[in-house]
């Protein structure tokens, strides 16, 4: 049985946090890198994350806490990289240390800007880890509710499925259900889509578009994501599997999805810099969207859902109008 070995968690924002916190409860031993220090230093002082998920307390003489990338890497086996995909090609530029040999694990629901690929493919691309030694870790769950221990579901995604088992292991609590995949890719890309698709219901609940529309939202966008990934990576999938449109009906629906209420104030008038400044936190849903547009002027997928959420954020098209045209193409 393959085993996990000592865990760091890259990343310091919401869902880093609530992964550290189920990861030291069973572990009793982390490491985490943080990139300022002046954050480490309140987390040590306060005994939880000074600008995030500030109700999970944490046991910090079990953490060893690190600015230095390169020493977190050499020191732990198995690396859970969780920050926002906009930034994780300036944190990796640090990297010296080679991690073809570690266990990498990503729970980072975006695409790597400029390369327009899924972070599994971009460690494997660049950084040269087999696929073997890459998983992903899939929800529906946000940060908030796994903190406040709701009960969640997880899926760990990985070609080597003994090693996503082990991982599997070090989630698993009375309140975290878990299983495996071997869809790293698949689970990837519903991952960023689904962020695209609740920008999508966020845009039609701020036009004052109701349930009943949303409902037909969510299931033209389920389809349009299989379509998707069918022609990205085809294999034998459910897309109505939790980690697929589980997560899609979660951040479509939920008050804790930052892409909702980002799209929620673009529908109602927000421009797309003045929504950003206003919520303070990253909807990785807006820097997604351009990435997938991208991707399928290769791909050729009938994406109407897609095109509507790119034309209203980068094209500038009035909501109101595109919108309309998009219900126009439901049935």
């Amino acid at each position: 049985m393959f085993d996990c070995g000592k865990i760091a968690i890259i990343g310091g924002g919401s869902w880093a946090t609530a992964i550290a916190k189920i990861v030291v409860e069973h572990t009793h031993h982390i490491g985490w890198y943080m990139r300022r220090d002046d954050r480490i230093e309140d987390f040590k002082r306060l005994g939880h994350n000074p600008a995030y998920l500030v109700g999970a307390h944490f046991n910090v003489d079990e953490i060893f806490f690190s600015s230095d990338l390169n020493k977190i890497v050499e020191a732990y086996d198995t690396l859970v990289f969780v920050t926002p995909s906009p930034y994780l090609k300036n944190h990796l530029r640090k990297l010296k240390t080679r991690i073809r040999d570690k266990f990498v694990l990503t729970a980072i629901k975006g695409i790597v800007p400029d390369e327009n690929l899924a972070c599994s493919e971009y460690f494997h691309h660049v950084y040269d880890v087999p696929y073997e030694n890459l998983a992903c870790i899939g929800g529906p769950s946000h940060a908030e509710e796994v903190a406040l221990e709701r009960l969640s579901y997880l899926t760990v995604g990985c070609a080597d499925i003994d090693k996503a088992k082990a991982f599997t292991e070090v989630l698993s609590s009375d309140f975290i259900k878990t299983k495996t995949s071997c869809d790293v890719i698949g689970i990837e890309y519903s991952s960023v889509l689904k962020n695209v698709y609740a920008i999508a219901a966020g845009i039609c609940g701020g036009l004052k578009y109701g349930d009943n529309f949303q409902a037909v939202l969510m299931s033209n966008a389920v389809q349009e994501m299989n379509r998707f990934l069918t022609a990205i990576h085809p294999m034998e999938r459910n897309v109505y599997d939790s980690v697929y449109l589980g997560d899609l009906l979660v951040t479509g629906y939920s008050n804790f999805s930052r892409n909702r209420t980002f799209g929620t104030m673009i529908g109602k008038g927000y421009s797309v810099k003045s929504a950003q400044i206003e919520m303070e936190m990253i909807a990785e849903g807006y820097f997604g969207t351009k990435c997938m547009k991208e991707i399928n002027r290769h791909m050729h997928v009938n994406m109407p859902i897609l095109d509507a959420v790119y034309n209203i954020l980068y094209e500038r098209i009035n909501p109101q109008i595109e919108i309309k045209l998009l219900t126009d193409s439901f049935r």
